[in-house]
């Protein structure tokens, strides 16, 4: 046999690892075109164009290893991790459950699988494949989580008794005991037994903070930074700008709605829900280290270059990164939850760009943070002080944005839409120029895909046990309420 393909394979593989896509394209079109029946060249080939921005090419080659690999359970568990990690999912299930079904023992593909489930909102099925993977792996500990978030907990049905014994052993890894830590707080809740919940919360945010670098002072600087750079005179000079309808750019903390209003926005007939695009920040990189003339700038020259380049030109290579993920609706929502940090930038780089800012009640806002495990990001809320102090930055940041372009963004409050979605779904639509569509009330029922924390929730009817959650643990939360007043914030607004 021919062993050229092989070597290319080899020399594409080992340009990837170094960066070099343009040489690892090269190298592994020859492989694929020497040998196309081969699947890990294929799947090679797949993982380069994708990193390519290929996303069409991608696609094709990876359909080609699925079909060529389809009697090897580890070759369909690789198409479908890459699948996903594209946004098909469900070409990414058929191949995680061909997988199932080839090596039904192996516990990583049964996970695999359920994650897959629970985006795509099959509740149920993915409940019986995390118990599949839970009997072959009971050490599993994220998958333990994971199943506890799939749906409200009752007295009748729940997995604390198991929880509450895999406490009380030793762990390995600190990692393990915060997911069982917060499962058990999850479930505790769920069934109404508050104090024990938050022993469980507390003692797994702590054991996250303590394994997680991060300067918060850093943080309240970029803030102050930001408003710096871009003061009153500048942004009162955007409203004269004429509109551009395209994106729906969806903002504020996490767990305070944001992926609500996607899915509402989502179910209008014009618009598509493109999940959480990293396409702005990245942008404005590119822009800022192109003007630089490097990269590896520190925030503080990151943020005083951002307001000298040619915004404008960002906005253009926001909307063609865009192209493709926006395709199929007149108009596209963008939910990055932290592209709150950059709305007078995306206003003008494009001009009359929707902005649709959730709000919530600040201490039910910080608890959902609290109580959330972020598999990355927001280091902030595992720390009931350094979460009040965050919080205080978030708010001065917006209360800038929002008192020097008065009109540009659209505050949604959380409550409000529990309250009366008819109302604020009107208001929230007439924003964004669209007409009414009865669809936008029945969100529930949108089978898109649903990646972020709120994936099980949003497949329900609004419910407004929420809203009030936090009261439940005024006592336990006291630190929070008095870190948000010595921050100016009242509590209660």
């Amino acid at each position: 046999m021919d062993r050229q393909p092989n070597i290319d394979a080899a020399r594409a593989f080992r340009a990837l690892q170094g960066g070099d896509l343009r040489a690892a394209r090269a190298h592994v079109l020859r492989a694929a075109s020497r040998e196309p029946g081969r699947p890990d060249v294929a799947l090679l080939e797949a993982q380069i164009l994708h990193r390519c921005g290929d996303g069409e090419q991608a696609c094709a080659a990876l359909e080609r290893a699925r079909l060529a690999a389809r009697h090897d359970a580890a070759s369909q568990h690789a198409v479908g991790s890459l699948y996903s990690l594209m946004g098909f999912y469900e070409q990414a299930l058929v191949a995680a459950s061909c997988a199932v079904e080839l090596d039904p023992a192996q516990a990583q593909y049964q996970f695999n699988r359920a994650a897959l489930l629970r985006f795509l909102g099959r509740i149920e099925e993915a409940e019986a494949a995390y118990d599949r993977a839970l009997e072959l792996d009971p050490n599993d500990h994220e998958a333990w989580l994971n199943r506890s978030e799939l749906r409200r907990q009752t007295l009748q049905r729940n997995h604390i008794p198991a929880l509450e014994a895999l406490a009380t052993r030793r762990f390995s890894h600190p990692r393990s005991e915060v997911f069982v830590r917060y499962a058990l707080a999850k479930e505790l809740e769920d069934v109404g037994r508050y104090a024990e919940s938050f022993v469980h919360l507390r003692a797994g945010a702590a054991l996250r903070r303590r394994h997680i670098d991060y300067d918060l002072e850093r943080d309240l600087r970029t803030v102050e930074l930001i408003i710096e750079a871009f003061p009153a005179s500048r942004l009162r000079a955007l409203r004269v700008a004429e509109p551009v309808d395209r994106p729906i750019f969806v903002v504020g903390l996490p767990r305070s709605g944001t992926t609500l209003v996607e899915r509402i926005l989502g179910s209008h007939p014009e618009v598509h829900s493109a999940g959480e695009l990293q396409a702005f920040p990245e942008a404005l990189v590119a822009a800022v280290e192109r003007l630089a003339g490097r990269g590896g700038l520190s925030r503080e020259d990151m943020v005083s270059t951002a307001a000298k380049v040619d915004l404008r030109a960002v906005g253009a290579d926001y909307l063609a990164r865009c192209a493709k993920v926006a395709a199929p609706r007149p108009r596209f929502v963008d939910k990055l939850p932290h592209n709150y940090l950059y709305c007078g930038l995306i206003q003008e780089a494009i001009p009359g760009a929707r902005i649709v800012h959730l709000v919530r009640h600040p201490m039910a806002s910080c608890y959902a943070m609290y109580k959330a495990l972020f598999r990355q990001g927001y280091p902030f809320s595992y720390d009931l002080g350094e979460l009040a102090r965050f919080y205080a930055g978030y708010r001065r940041l917006m209360d800038h944005w929002r008192s020097q372009m008065p009109n540009v963004i659209h505050d949604v409050r959380y409550e409000d839409l529990v309250r009366s979605p008819r109302e604020v779904t009107e208001e929230l639509l007439a924003f964004c120029g669209l007409d009414w569509h009865d669809g936008c009330l029945e969100f529930h029922a949108n089978p898109a895909p649903s990646t972020t924390a709120s994936a099980a929730q949003v497949r329900r009817p609004l419910y407004s046990s929420s809203v009030d959650l936090w009261q439940h643990y005024r006592a336990e939360l006291a630190p929070l309420e008095a870190g948000l007043r010595a921050c100016g914030i009242d509590p209660e607004s």
